[in-house]
């Protein structure tokens, strides 16, 4: 039987790539791209890339952080409340020390700028930083330290610190808690979370 071929049919968007979750980056890649962004001095990156693993947030509310959210005066908060983008539902996020000190490294710079979003577009056509100039930016951080660009992207950053916590305490709530997920079985399927990880976890638990 012969297949007619219709020519006139789309090409499908995700022909020849690699599609799928984005695998979340490894402590020892965290910690190789921090050193490279900083002996390059790129302090908008830096503080961009330890944002993004201690927010766990959505590309399109990271690239929205106004300088309010982050900061208390002078200084840079503790910890910071965003209304999701994607939800309407507010999260919580901390804010490290490390990430406290690149913040208010790259806060010197954005100052004198007037502007009240943290990360500006170097483009005059937009206030911030748009969802695909991020994208474009952690392909560099990756590429930076030999990782295939194909396999990471923007929600690499949002999956990396929270698949250490549950990998550490198996505590889905947490997770679910800061990933600000409605539901607990989007945050099982976000985790990727197999079988055996479960039984693993249920046959901690006596009762």
């Amino acid at each position: 039987m012969l297949t007619v071929v219709d020519k006139d049919r789309p090409r499908p968007w995700n022909k020849g790539l690699l599609v799928g979750q984005k695998k979340p980056l490894q402590p020892q890649h965290v910690w190789s791209i921090r050193v490279r962004l900083e002996i390059s001095r790129k302090w908008r990156d830096l503080a961009l890339f330890n944002l993004a693993i201690d927010s766990k947030l959505r590309a399109c509310d990271l690239v929205k952080l106004r300088l309010d959210e982050v900061c208390l005066g002078a200084k840079v908060r503790d910890r910071a409340t965003i209304v999701q983008k994607k939800t309407g539902r507010p999260v919580q996020f901390e804010i490290t020390e490390q990430t406290r000190v690149s913040v208010e490294a790259w806060l010197r710079t954005v100052r004198t700028t007037g502007c009240r979003y943290l990360f500006p577009s170097r483009l005059h056509a937009r206030p911030h930083l748009s969802t695909r100039q991020y994208g474009r930016l952690v392909h560099r951080w990756v590429d930076s330290i030999g990782l295939e660009s194909v396999s990471y992207g923007t929600h690499s950053m949002r999956r990396t610190k929270v698949t250490q916590i549950y990998r550490k305490t198996g505590n889905l709530r947490a997770v679910q808690l800061l990933l600000g997920h409605t539901k607990l079985e989007s945050t099982v399927r976000y985790l990727g979370i197999e079988v055996d990880d479960a039984l693993n976890i249920a046959e901690q638990i006596e009762l």
